[in-house]
């Protein structure tokens, strides 16, 4: 994985954290570009006034401050933003200010996974609460079959007495976490006989 960039940008103040969802009408894949630290949302409302469907996700955690502990938003995937666009016609998002370039293989720009990236915007989307979590190589692969997170994909994972999703994005090496309910779980292998998740 490289990172390919025809120009640098100069920084913007960042703006207020928040996650605003939208309709896929694009027909063009997503892409991951690569931006300054902590400007995903100055670039998210950057490009969205350009007309470009787009999409950074944050979560609610919580940090230590000198007198208090404050609950502020952070990038689920810390130095980009995913952004549907005609690969031929970039200009316009690299000269966007913040944007450093686009992910790719060499000056190929590389689409995200289609899978991935339509799970990442279902578990962001859903209103759970949601984390950053180790990039997860192997496991049962499952897709949620109801409620909120109904068709999203990933891998299923057991902690203590919790039931997680673990949604990937592999061209980042970047995954998420979301607690999910057992009964809404199906294996995506279904030729195997039987798939218990039980302990």
């Amino acid at each position: 994985m490289g990172l390919w960039s025809e120009k640098v940008c100069p920084s913007e103040s960042a703006v207020p954290l928040h996650f605003r969802g939208e309709p896929d009408l694009d027909p063009h894949r997503w892409y991951a570009l690569h931006v300054r630290s902590r400007h995903e949302k100055t670039v998210e409302n950057s490009l969205r006034v350009k007309g470009y469907s787009v999409f950074s996700p944050s979560y609610r955690t919580k940090r230590k401050r000198v007198d208090r502990i404050a609950e502020i938003e952070v990038a689920l995937f810390p130095g980009y933003v995913f952004c549907q666009f005609d690969t031929d016609k970039r200009l316009p998002i690299l000269i966007t200010p913040g944007v450093v370039g686009v992910v790719g293989r060499g000056n190929r720009p590389e689409p995200v996974d289609d899978t991935e990236i339509a799970s990442i915007r279902t578990v962001s989307l859903a209103g759970r609460p949601v984390q950053p979590w180790p990039f997860l190589r192997g496991g049962q692969r499952i897709r949620l079959q109801a409620g909120p997170l109904a068709g999203a994909e990933g891998i299923f994972l057991r902690v203590k007495d919790e039931y997680h999703l673990v949604v990937s994005i592999s061209l980042l090496q970047r995954s998420v976490s979301v607690v999910i309910e057992r009964e809404a779980v199906a294996p995506l292998f279904f030729g195997e006989r039987k798939t218990s998740f039980e302990r």
